[in-house]
């Protein structure tokens, strides 16, 4: 790896991703989920935020969300890419596991490759126990039911269980990438759900977190009064005067049917 490519901090020291998430930025997103985050995205004009093909691991989990901590690798070479180098503390592969920040999101760009693994079930176990929210590839993993056992949240693309240095080199910590056609800057907010994985730029996660939040809780009162034999016509989209029912029925403390 050279100079130019490898931050400059101590070997094994944890990388920054920006501010810290707020506990309620958090729990607003992994409530809205990734679809209703795109479409929040998509009125300020942002189009290309959810990865395509990339999967959770194991569905049904809860939902991922943390400031995105990059690595990028591009296809390997035999000269290079040898067990002996692939050991090293200086891969920086191995780097990404000891210095990904606890509360962040992994994200791998493996240019779409599943010809070798993105990932094990040593380095799941590992990000776990350092706190590390979770990962996403657009690549795979192999020891796909071990990594699943650790209970690390992790996206894929599909199982790829041969060696990473048969076909992947890591070339870069902490640089923009692009994961599942997505472009992900270090710093980005991730969020990954059984739906798929949404990108969120750092500036606007506070205001989408909030409205996305407030759109997901509309969503609970629509589904209510649909359930009820409503229509969606004046209903779904939301029109001004079904917000003011809304906010009636969360003044009367949400009740459901009756």
């Amino acid at each position: 790896m050279s100079a130019a490519a490898r931050p400059e901090r101590a070997e094994g020291q944890p990388r920054r991703t920006g501010e810290p998430l707020s506990p309620a930025v958090r729990e607003q997103l992994a409530r809205a989920g990734s679809s209703t985050v795109a479409n929040m995205l998509l009125r300020r004009g942002l189009r290309n935020v959810l990865m395509a093909g990339v999967r959770p691991l194991a569905g049904g989990g809860a939902p991922v969300v943390g400031p995105a901590s990059t690595l990028r690798f591009i296809p390997a070479r035999e000269d290079l890419d040898t067990l002996a180098n692939y050991a090293s503390s200086e891969n920086p592969h191995r780097r990404a596991i000891e210095e990904c920040p606890a509360g962040a999101v992994l994200v791998i760009d493996a240019f779409g490759s599943l010809a070798g693994a993105s990932m094990g079930d040593m380095m799941a176990a590992r990000l776990k126990r350092r706190g590390v929210s979770g990962v996403v590839t657009d690549g795979g993993y192999r020891d796909s039911a071990a990594i699943a056992a650790t209970g690390l949240p992790c996206f894929h693309r599909g199982n790829a269980p041969a060696a990473t240095p048969i076909a992947l080199h890591p070339v870069a910590l902490d640089e923009p990438v692009g994961c599942g056609g997505v472009a992900v800057y270090p710093g980005d907010v991730v969020l990954g759900d059984d739906d798929g994985v949404a990108v969120i730029p750092r500036h606007l996660v506070a205001e989408v977190a909030a409205e996305a939040a407030d759109a997901a809780a509309y969503e609970e009162f629509a589904a209510l009064e649909i359930r009820r034999g409503r229509s969606l016509f004046g209903l779904f989209p939301a029109t001004p005067e079904s917000r003011k029912e809304y906010d009636t029925w969360v003044a009367s403390g949400r009740p459901g049917l009756e």
